[in-house]
């Protein structure tokens, strides 16, 4: 947990003095600080990044969408921990994270997500993204392909502008412009949850809004814009790592069309669809979700390329 600490009024928060005592917990086979529940912090490049890990064993790093932050991964940092050490972030833009600067481009998240594994020491990942999440794994895969072990893309595209009418495109950048300036409550009541789920239950659709709630401004409209501005189309044929997509049924956000034309552009990609499941399938059915994944993961017993 190199670089890590818990945040500047915590006694405790000295990065090496958090790096002996990981070590420590190593030594006596205790796990006790890498529970999921505690905000971590890297610094990374002149920027803050909160996050939260659990569990030992090969990395799985954990990329959320706009409009989420770790909090969204709960489901995923308990139910994968057993078998992975798993790593979720809140992006630069998210959470309890610094804001990017306005110039900031897929490409620097990025950059940024490169230089936070290297805080950590983890050279070679496993990685899961979900919508923008999942835009970020690809271009992560484009710029470090030997740092990325499985690929797992759940409900994502290759770019608004690679999956989407031209149309379509302009709405959606509109709208969260437009939203990215609204005060939380408003942009609570028009995102949750018909945008995120299929059917929520009210505690699921409450534990979503307080995540909204504390959405960033200049991250909303800047990872919008990502999307907007992006088509990893060219590139899906050349990831040459095991890869799942995984979708939920009813996802209104990315439909099932744009899934089956990732599937049908990654060689040898796997396509899972899980009932009942939205857009945010991870938090929607997280027991089928995890299900999915450690099959993918444990299961495949494939050698990725390289």
């Amino acid at each position: 947990m190199a670089g890590a600490y818990r945040g500047p009024d915590d006694e405790r928060s000295d990065p090496e003095d958090v790096q002996r005592r990981a070590e420590r917990t190593e030594a006596e086979g205790r796990s006790d600080v890498l529970t999921g529940e505690e905000l971590l912090y890297a610094r990374v490049g002149g920027q803050t990044i909160a996050y939260r890990t659990a569990g030992r064993g090969e990395p799985l790093v954990l990329l959320h969408g706009f409009l989420c932050d770790s909090r969204c991964w709960r489901g995923q940092l308990t139910g994968l921990a057993d078998r992975f050490h798993v790593v979720a972030w809140d992006a630069p833009g998210a959470g309890a994270s610094s804001d990017p600067a306005e110039t900031f481009t897929i490409t620097d998240w990025a950059r940024s997500l490169a230089g936070f594994l290297d805080e950590l020491g983890i050279a070679r990942a496993h990685l899961l993204g979900l919508s923008w999440g999942g835009m970020l794994a690809q271009e992560f895969f484009r710029l470090h392909p030997a740092r990325v072990d499985h690929l797992v893309l759940a409900d994502t595209y290759a770019g608004w502008k690679g999956s989407l009418p031209e149309a379509a495109v302009e709405q959606r950048r509109a709208r969260c412009y437009r939203d990215a300036s609204r005060p939380a409550q408003d942009v609570v009541a028009e995102w949750v949850p018909k945008d995120f789920f299929l059917s929520a239950s009210p505690e699921l659709a409450e534990e979503m809004a307080a995540v909204v709630a504390d959405f960033h401004p200049v991250g909303f409209r800047l990872m919008a814009r990502s999307l907007a501005d992006t088509d990893t189309t060219p590139m899906l044929e050349t990831i040459d790592r095991p890869t799942l997509l995984l979708w939920g049924e009813g996802d209104t956000r990315s439909p099932l069309s744009v899934a089956k034309q990732m599937h049908a552009a990654v060689r040898g990609s796997e396509l899972r669809v899980i009932p009942g499941a939205g857009h945010v399938s991870n938090m929607e059915k997280p027991e089928d979700f995890n299900r999915l994944v450690l099959e993918f993961l444990l299961d495949s017993q494939r050698d990725p390329a390289g």
